[in-house]
């Protein structure tokens, strides 16, 4: 009986972490051109990680970037290949983990216990990771293609348009995972 529970358990997180990437792709494809394209992905992130718990959530992401670097169009624009990935933008691509596995140590530190501030507060840390690891990959790799880049230029271009915005995709993904976690 407890192989069958275990069976049951596993093909569950399979198909969670299955749903939560597709989930992710919708989110990416929903999406406004810009340098960095403004789309709903880190909600996607914050959502699965909310909803899962660290670990399952952390998986999604994974999955995630995996299927994008072969080359399925997960990403904005229903785009995907390696050529994305390790283009200017696809630092907050890997990011994204980065933000997922910060959640996850938050919880880990916690207990398991997160309190609503604890989460917002770890939905935060995670998207300052995402931001952090996006900016230095996109300087590197837009310095190296194009030409020298400033700091404040990159800013400008990657960080500051996007806050507010996923302040907003912050909260909606706190709201909606506190409903949908009850179901699964």
């Amino acid at each position: 009986m407890e192989n069958a529970n275990a069976a049951t358990g596993k093909t569950k997180d399979i198909v969670l972490i299955g749903m939560f990437a597709v989930i992710m792709a919708i989110c990416s494809w929903i999406s406004i051109p810009t340098a960095v394209p403004f789309t709903l992905q880190t909600m996607g992130v914050f959502l699965a990680v909310g909803v899962l718990g660290g670990k399952r959530g952390s998986m999604t992401v994974l999955i995630y970037i995996l299927l994008g670097l072969v080359g399925v169009p997960v990403f904005h624009g229903f785009t995907g290949g390696p050529g994305i990935l390790f283009g200017n933008t696809g630092g907050y691509i890997i990011g994204f983990l980065g933000s997922a596995l910060v959640m996850w140590l938050v919880e880990k530190v916690a207990g398991g216990r997160l309190g609503k501030w604890v989460r917002i507060l770890s939905m935060l840390a995670g998207l300052c990771v995402c931001y952090t690891f996006g900016t230095i990959w996109f300087v590197f790799v837009y310095t190296r293609n194009v030409g020298t880049v400033g700091l404040m230029t990159v800013l400008g271009w990657c960080v500051f348009p996007f806050i507010i915005p996923d302040l907003i995709k912050i909260m909606l993904a706190f709201m909606l995972s506190n409903r949908l976690r009850q179901y699964v």
